[in-house]
């Protein structure tokens, strides 16, 4: 069972609506429950209140509030559970596309909230997982594209083995105290001016 979020934001226009979420966190145990109305400076007021969790609660959008929507969930990067009266595929893709966590579709029920928002939290923590791991392996492969390339450049031009090379460069780093990919950079770069 995950924690309860304590700082939820509930951005809904509907005062009926924004009360069965709101009985349905306390239920859960969320400490401070703030309800945004109206769409202006939204995504200004959503900084500024930096919850922990989003709820969105929309009883019949349209495509430019979706748009803002989705707009409001890649921005503030935090978990975000949109409620929907009606949507259709293009709508749940769309979604999905902006980082929504939790998009249901005609099932605001005060008991259902709490296993929803779990989950959007649940959903969201591991989207975030996968995408600093992706991140990770990106800027991984990136430094060891830079370090063949400097190796390569070092065995052209001082006439040294892979090996000689990399040692080369690792031993550059450890009298620098700098990472192997900035001593390649750095051999790259001289490389490229004096060629």
């Amino acid at each position: 069972m995950s924690q309860p979020p304590t700082k939820v934001a509930v951005i809904d226009d509907n005062q009926v609506r924004a009360a069965i979420l709101e009985d349905g966190l306390r239920a859960a145990g969320a400490v401070e429950i703030t309800v945004l109305t109206g769409m202006a400076n939204l995504l200004k007021r959503l900084v500024a209140l930096d919850p922990d969790v989003v709820i969105i609660d929309l009883e019949n959008p349209s495509r430019d509030v979706l748009e803002q929507m989705f707009q409001v969930s890649r921005v503030v990067s935090r978990p975000v559970a949109m409620f929907v009266d009606q949507s259709d595929a293009q709508m749940i893709e769309a979604a999905v596309d902006a980082g929504v966590s939790a998009y249901v579709v005609d099932g605001l029920k005060k008991e259902r909230i709490k296993a929803i928002v779990d989950m959007a939290i649940s959903r969201f923590n591991a989207f975030s997982k996968l995408k600093r791991e992706l991140d990770e392996a990106k800027s991984e492969l990136a430094e060891r594209k830079l370090i063949e390339r400097a190796k390569g450049i070092l065995m052209k031009h001082r006439g040294l083995s892979e090996a000689e090379a990399h040692a080369a460069l690792r031993k550059t780093a450890m009298n620098e105290n700098k990472r192997m990919a900035e001593i390649a950079q750095s051999v790259i770069t001289a490389a490229s001016l004096l060629g």
